[in-house]
Formats: structure tokens, sequence, C-alpha cells
């Protein structure tokens, strides 16, 4: 089937199944890579520089580091993309809801026909987003509980070292550095920060960090006290210290903190998460450190209480001591009998010492008497008498004398005397003992009858 097109319709009007150049047309047809790259050249080259106020919808962070996010107003919303480095260096941690003035250049995104701006510099839109963001940080951390007073630790009442994360140039470092030797000289580590601009909140946490990591006993000593501090300035000043990187950083140190950030009408998140807030830095050197002065007065003051209490119960013992004592007989009332029984004892000893003497003397008169001449003779002679019959006794029963009289004293040969014929034949062996000596025997033939002939013996001189 073939289409059939009227002669007179030559003005295009009517659809056509091919598409033709007509006579007059001289504009080529567009692809739409084409057309997607004249959009962006125009959108650049007309809006290569733009500033918008919108609020912030959408904050996403990739894992890229590459932020995406979208402005919007009442009427209108557009996309934004904050590339990794220009997000690196943004002031404050951009948060959903929060009034902003972007700085960037509009563009397209061919892939979904899209426009957007790329955001190189954004800033919040006064101090109303900023106390907005403030708020909602603040919200956000307490809810985690950063900001819980049972997590503030008590401050050392006498640190030795302090750690000082500030300027190293500017009055506070010099304030709290005189203050400190007014009131009680210390050793003091300054740790030094950019304390306002965009890299002063990570310099500030790395310090808190940096004083937390230290290693008791090293070579560097580890603080017994961190102050973070810096002077006064405008809420913008001072936002280094509501970032949330550094209030994480002194919610986390497990070394106590003093926050001593602007002057006494400022307020930072800091100053919620640190474990004191000083009004001033000049303040938190006073609180940090007691007055040397004042603890030698107060000590010297102990001193002389103690001696005081010492001496006064020194004064009571003695009172004490002296109204006893009164109530005490005097000695010669308690001694009075004890004296009288010592000089009753002596006569006493005294006449029992004559006594036992006189005894003596009659005992030793008698024992004289006794001790006469004739007497001691008589009682000499009786002993001399008594001794010569002793003897003539002793001699009478001396063996010996019987054995040289012709007896003879039988013992056998394992030992033991032998009296009877009975053991000397159980003996065999036999020893005669005889007047002038000893004759060994053995026994050879034995006889029943008690009175026969003795047994004949081969008798063997000793």
């Amino acid at each position: 089937m073939v289409n059939s097109f009227s002669d007179d319709d030559d003005t295009g009007g009517s659809a056509r199944l091919v598409a033709e150049t007509l006579p007059g047309d001289n504009a080529a047809p567009l692809s739409v890579g084409e057309l997607s790259l004249k959009l962006k050249r125009f959108v650049e080259g007309e809006f290569g520089h733009v500033r918008l106020r919108g609020e912030i919808s959408g904050y996403k962070r990739a894992v890229s580091g590459h932020v995406y996010l979208a402005l919007k107003d009442d009427s209108a919303v557009i996309d934004a993309v904050i590339w990794k480095g220009a997000a690196n260096a943004l002031a404050f941690t951009p948060q959903d809801g929060i009034e902003v003035i972007a700085t960037g250049k509009l563009t397209t995104y061919p892939g979904r026909s899209k426009y957007q701006i790329v955001i190189d510099r954004m800033e919040l839109a006064g101090e109303g987003a900023l106390m907005a963001l403030f708020e909602k940080l603040k919200a956000k951390l307490a809810g985690e509980g950063l900001f819980d007073p049972a997590r503030k630790q008590p401050l050392p009442f006498l640190p030795r070292t302090i750690g000082v994360v500030t300027s190293p140039t500017g009055a506070v470092i010099r304030d709290i550095l005189h203050r400190l030797a007014d009131r009680f000289p210390s050793h003091v580590i300054v740790w030094p920060v950019a304390v306002q601009g965009e890299a002063a909140a990570g310099q500030i946490a790395a310090a808190v960090r940096g004083f937390d990591a230290i290693a008791p006993g090293g070579p560097v000593p580890r603080p017994d006290l961190v102050i973070v501090a810096r002077g006064g300035g405008s809420i913008e000043d001072l936002w280094a210290f509501n970032e949330e990187v550094v209030v994480r950083a002194i919610a986390d140190c497990q070394i106590p903190i003093i926050s001593a950030v602007g002057h006494e009408t400022d307020t930072s998140l800091s100053d919620f998460a640190a474990d004191l807030r000083a009004p001033t830095p000049t303040a938190a050197a006073e609180i940090a450190v007691p007055v040397r002065a004042d603890l030698i007065a107060t000590v010297a003051g102990y001193g002389l209480r103690a001696e005081r209490c010492a001496r006064r119960y020194q004064e009571r013992g003695r009172e004490r001591l002296t109204a006893l004592a009164r109530l005490l007989p005097r000695r010669d009332a308690l001694l009075g009998p004890q004296r009288q029984r010592v000089d009753d004892l002596g006569q006493r000893l005294d006449r029992a010492l004559e006594a036992r003497v006189t005894r003596g003397r009659r005992q030793l008169d008698r024992a004289g008497a006794v001790l006469r001449p004739a007497m001691l003779a008589r009682q000499l002679s009786g002993a001399r008498d008594r001794l010569a019959r002793t003897g003539k006794l002793i001699d009478a029963l001396n063996p010996k004398g019987l054995l040289k009289r012709g007896y003879v004293l039988v013992e056998a040969r394992s030992g033991g005397v032998v009296t009877t014929a009975e053991e000397a034949r159980a003996a065999g062996a036999l020893m005669l003992h005889f007047g002038d000596g000893a004759v060994a025997a053995r026994v050879e033939r034995t006889s029943a009858k008690p009175y026969e002939k003795p047994v004949s013996a081969q008798p063997s001189l000793l």
C-alpha cells in the first residue's frame, strides 16, 4: 500500500513518513548530545559565577568525599554538588534546614537533562542561620549524651603539668602563663593551633587528641589538665569550637579539660563537652591551680592549730593529773603502816638472830665436851679392833686363800663357775684354778656315782 500526498500540500503542514529537506531549510538536525553540549556551554557561559540563597535539603556526602544537596526556597529548588576539595574547605558542616549563601557556577548534567550549581564556597546566611545550625548540632550531640553531667571528670587539685591548646601568639597564652606564674608556677605545654579559619577545627581536635595520646612516664610529660582557650570574638570567629570534630575530641579526652572560649557571655559547644567551663582564659588559669601563698598560709595555720591542740591537750592532762593528785592520800599516810611494819620486823629479826646464835653456841659447847682426848682415844682403839677383825674375815673368805690350802676353783671354758659334776660333764672343757695358777682340762669319762674316783683328764698348764 502506497500513501499518496497532495501536490498542492507543499508547505509541509501534512505529516510525512520520511524526513525530507524542504526548500530554503538550511538547518541540519542536531543530535541529543550536540544539543546538550550547546545548552551546557550556554548555561556555563551565561551563569559562570552566581550566588544563591536558599535552604539546604537532602544533604548527603558520598564515599568519594563529594557532597550532594539541593537549595530551595518557597517557589523553586535547584540541585547542587560540592566536589571533595571544596567540601573539605568549608568552614562548617552543612545541615538540612540551614539557610546558606552558595557561590559557584551553573552547569548541566546531560545524563538526566538537569541543570545544577557546582558550589565553590558556601557561607551561612547571617547569624540567624548560624544560630540555627548551632542549635541543631547542639541537640544532636546532646542526644548522644556528649553533654551528660555524668561524663564530667573532677579537676585535679594541684596539676603538675598543664596542657594549653591555643594560638601561640596573642594575649591569651600570655594571660594564662602570667596568671599561672602569679598563683602557682606550673609546668605548661603549649600545643599551637589556629583558633579561627578553615583549618582551625581540625588543628584543635588534633591537639586535644594529641595530648590524650601522650603515654605516662614518657619523654614528654602527660598533662594532668588541659585548657582549650581563645579570646573573644563574633560567633563566626568562635565557630571552630562549635565544630563536631572538636566537640567529640573534647568529650572523648581522658584528661580533664577546661574550656575557656571567648568572653563570659560567649557560649560554644566545646563549653558543654568540657569538664568545666571558664568565663575567660584568665579565669581558666585561676581555676586550674590554687594560690601558692594561700596554700602556704593554710598549711602554716594548720600547723599552729595542731600545736595549740597539742599544747591544750598537755595542759588539760596536767590539770587532770593535778586534780587527781589532790584526791590521793599523802605519802606519809600511805607509807606509815609499812614503815612501822618494817621497823617491827627489823626488831624481831635482831632478836631471832641473837637467839639463833645462843643456840648454836650451846650446841658447840656440847660437841666440844664430847671431843675430849680420852674419849677420842677410846673411840680410836675400838675402831682399830673392828678393822683388824674385818681384815681377818676378808682373808678367811678370800677364794685364793682356800686355793692355797689345796682347793680348786673349776670354771667352764665358756664362762661361769662349775659347782656340780653334771655341770662339768655338760661343759666338757674346763679351767682349773690352783693357788699358783690355772690348768685347762677336758672331761673324757663320766660316772654316775657321787664318790667314785674322779675322771681322768689331760690338763694343760696355762
